[in-house]
């Protein structure tokens, strides 16, 4: 790594850690006031509730925190005549703008990992629970789904601790209802399900009163339902982005074969592998619009309408995110869509320039 390679990214890394946890802190401050009637009396769940939706707010602080950086960095280098006195050397655009590219191009792809988004959507999915029940404890109740022909109503599911209470499942050929399989409790063991205290009962189509009629069977124990994954299903249910990728691949094949509407799922792996890259594309925008020397230009005006344009870019692809989540919008086109173009119009300014 050059000398100046190493200088600017120092300077930056400072701007950005001081950004970054002063808007992490602020999403934190605002939530606990929001929320002030719903978080639990305990101090130490408190501290859980605050430290959780803490590293919640990374999710959303991250790519801000990353434009910022840049733009702090920038104008403090204007001010101090260090960026002009490096044109002077004869160093061009591209090396500068190269250490604010690739270090937080590098950075958002570690950020959207797998085992990283998993243990975000993990402390998320806890800080609901803290702020919902008082307590650590993750059960959804009354979860109605479609798996193939069947139509499976789980009275309550703990999907850490992989196991159901009170199962319910109607099998269907076409619209005609042939079993109901009822059972008190339900564990999820090598992508099965093992169904305990079974009671089957069966309804034959009858055609003459000489067939067979209403039967119930008792069995002990019942294996069915292969990779109906018991994580999967609550995340789905969940009002927020707390699939992680894993998970909604995952989720994506299961409930795309099952002829269920996916664009929730879709809208939710589009905005987690692709929302974090809009940062170090936009900071190349943003690079090469920037004034080079702040004699001609007034810079708290410049600075001002950068980080504007900033959050406009954020909140406009956030937005776009929630209409394809609620299938109003493609995903392709809400999200997709916007990241490939900002990528052409950075390709643009740093090849022309």
């Amino acid at each position: 790594m050059k000398l100046f390679e190493k200088y600017i990214i120092q300077n930056y890394l400072k701007n950005f850690f001081v950004i970054f946890i002063a808007l992490d802190l602020f999403y934190v401050g605002v939530d606990l006031l929001t929320n002030y009637n719903n978080i639990p009396d305990s101090a130490n769940l408190q501290i859980l509730y605050a430290l959780f939706q803490g590293m919640n707010a990374v999710n959303y602080v991250l790519p801000l925190s990353i434009v910022f950086g840049m733009i702090v960095t920038y104008f403090g280098m204007i001010k101090s005549n260090e960026l002009i006195c490096m044109y002077a050397s004869s160093i061009s655009k591209r090396s500068l703008v190269k250490p604010f590219f690739y270090y937080f191009f590098s950075l958002d792809t570690f950020f959207i990992l797998d085992s990283i988004v998993q243990n975000l959507r993990t402390l998320m999915s806890i800080a609901l629970i803290l702020k919902k029940y008082n307590s650590i404890s993750n059960s959804a109740e009354d979860l109605f789904l479609k798996n193939n022909n069947q139509y499976i109503y789980f009275k309550k599911l703990d999907p850490l601790k992989q196991v159901a209470y009170d199962v319910t499942i109607f099998e269907v050929d076409n619209v005609d209802l042939t079993k109901v399989i009822r059972a008190s409790i339900a564990t999820f063991v090598d992508n099965h399900w093992i169904l305990e205290h079974v009671s089957i009962t069966h309804k034959p189509k009858i055609s003459s009163l000489d067939d067979e009629g209403f039967r119930i069977e008792n069995v002990e124990k019942l294996k069915m339902m292969e990779n109906f994954k018991p994580k999967i299903m609550d995340n789905v249910y969940q009002s927020e982005y707390a699939l992680s990728i894993s998970d909604g691949i995952d989720a994506l094949r299961f409930f795309d074969n099952q002829n269920v509407n996916t664009s929730k799922i879709k809208a939710t792996l589009f905005y987690q592998l692709f929302f974090p890259f809009f940062a170090p594309f936009l900071i190349v925008v943003l690079y090469y619009k920037a004034p080079m020397m702040g004699r001609y230009f007034n810079m708290a005006l410049v600075a001002s309408s950068f980080a504007f344009v900033t959050l406009i870019v954020w909140s406009g692809l956030f937005l776009l995110s929630r209409l394809a989540a609620n299938g109003v919008i493609l995903s392709e086109i809400a999200i997709l869509f916007p990241i490939i173009l900002l990528v052409g119009i950075a390709a643009y300014f740093y090849s022309k320039r």
